[in-house]
């Protein structure tokens, strides 16, 4: 059965939604865990499937897929974790001190590295990169996570590959980004 289908259905029988949150719950969770940690993330997964829940009834049939929906619902979610989201990220990018080009661990530079990269990213930017790369959603999906057109998301996803790509070139040449906030 399609999710559109599935939450039709949850409107006069509640059981139905299990079968979307079991359908969708660990990718839900694991795009969160690599934003909020997973004791926070699966808090959060969670939450976005309350809260889709009590929406059901709003939610546009013609959409044979809900996945878009509910990492909308996610991102809302997490906007409410900025702050810590944030503060992660800066502790990340100082791991760089710590394990400069020394580290044998290329997980270890890539990750710091990454890290500093998506703090020079706003908030909506990150979210389009992550939606992307972590959630694995198309540009029409993330158009419609986000309520935006799909020539929208196609450019500015172009103008944040470019950012990321300059600050990783920057980052393995060894350039520091002192003044910003980063080493």
């Amino acid at each position: 059965m399609r999710d559109a289908q599935l939450i039709q259905s949850s409107l006069v029988d509640a059981r139905a939604f299990a079968v979307l949150f079991d359908r969708h719950f660990r990718a839900i969770s694991r795009f969160l865990r690599g934003r909020v940690g997973q004791q926070l993330a699966e808090d959060l997964a969670s939450e976005t499937f309350v809260v889709a829940f009590g929406r059901r009834h709003s939610y546009d049939p013609s959409r044979d897929d809900a996945r878009p929906w509910l990492y909308g619902i996610a991102l809302n979610l997490l906007r409410e974790h900025r702050r810590t989201e944030e503060r992660r990220l800066r502790a990340y990018a100082g791991m760089r001190a710590d394990f400069g080009s020394a580290s044998n661990e290329p997980g270890e530079r890539l990750d710091s590295s990454v890290s500093a990269a998506l703090l020079e990213l706003n908030h909506e930017e990150r979210n389009l990169i992550l939606l992307l790369t972590w959630a694995d959603l198309t540009y029409e999906q993330i158009g419609d996570a986000l309520g935006l057109p799909v020539g929208t998301i196609r450019s500015r996803v172009s103008r944040v590959r470019s950012k990321l790509r300059e600050r990783l070139k920057l980052v393995d040449t060894g350039v520091e980004a002192q003044g910003r906030g980063l080493a």
